[in-house]
C-alpha cells in the first residue's frame, strides 16, 4: 500500500527577518568597532556590561551604514550613554 504525498499544495511566502537578524558586514566597514568590542570583552572576562560604550559604537556604525535598521539608542538599552542636550549654551556670548 502506498501513500501519495502532495508537497506542491502548500505555498511558502517569505517574510522579512525578525529583529536581531541583519546583513553581514561583507566589506568590513564596522570591523574596527567589532574588534574593539571583542577586545574589551576578552579583557573583562566577557562581562558585556563593562563594554557597553564599545557595543554602542558598533551598533551606531552598523546603523549608519544601513547594515541594520535605525533604532533610537534608548530603545537598544543605551539610554544612559546617549548625549542629552544641555539646557545651558556651550559658548555663552559675553
Amino acid at each position: 500500500m502506498s501513500t501519495a504525498m502532495n508537497f506542491g499544495s502548500k505555498s511558502f511566502t517569505p517574510r522579512a527577518p525578525d529583529k536581531g537578524a541583519f546583513p553581514l558586514d561583507h566589506f568590513g566597514e564596522c570591523k574596527p568597532h567589532k574588534e574593539n568590542f571583542m577586545k574589551c570583552l576578552r579583557s573583562n572576562g566577557y562581562d558585556n556590561s563593562l563594554c557597553r560604550l564599545q557595543s554602542k559604537e558598533y551598533l551606531e556604525c552598523r546603523m549608519e551604514r544601513q547594515l541594520m535598521a535605525k533604532e533610537p539608542l534608548e530603545k537598544l538599552g543605551f539610554k544612559d550613554l546617549v548625549d542629552t542636550p544641555s539646557s545651558e549654551p556651550k559658548d555663552p556670548k559675553p
